[in-house]
């Protein structure tokens, strides 16, 4: 479990997936992916880990991902394998809101 700070940048242990941290709470957090806890960014992988099947939905460039409370959120910098979650639950793809139409 980790404090997340605005502007912070993590890797998966066990796929290509690295995101940044764009909106979170002061409460530590079970940042997870491929259903393995994330690692800091410039950290090494531990070795021995393995892709949880569960959450290997993968994650994609570019596109921010939020919890079900819509309190924490981040940004995909780098697609993989693994399925973003905190803990068990997984993060679900953030939605455009819709633009007023221009009549």
């Amino acid at each position: 479990m980790k404090v997340l700070k605005l502007g912070s940048r993590h890797k998966s242990a066990v796929c290509d997936t690295q995101v940044m941290v764009i909106r979170a709470t002061p409460e530590p957090v079970d940042l997870r992916c491929g259903g393995v806890p994330m690692i800091e960014a410039n950290a090494e992988a531990p070795a021995g880990m393995a892709l949880d099947g569960t959450f290997a939905g993968g994650s994609l460039i570019g596109k921010r991902y939020i919890d079900g409370a819509d309190k924490i959120e981040l940004l995909c910098t780098k697609g993989g394998a693994g399925s973003l979650s905190i803990g068990d639950v997984a993060f679900e793809v953030k939605q455009a809101k819709a633009l007023p139409s221009s009549d």
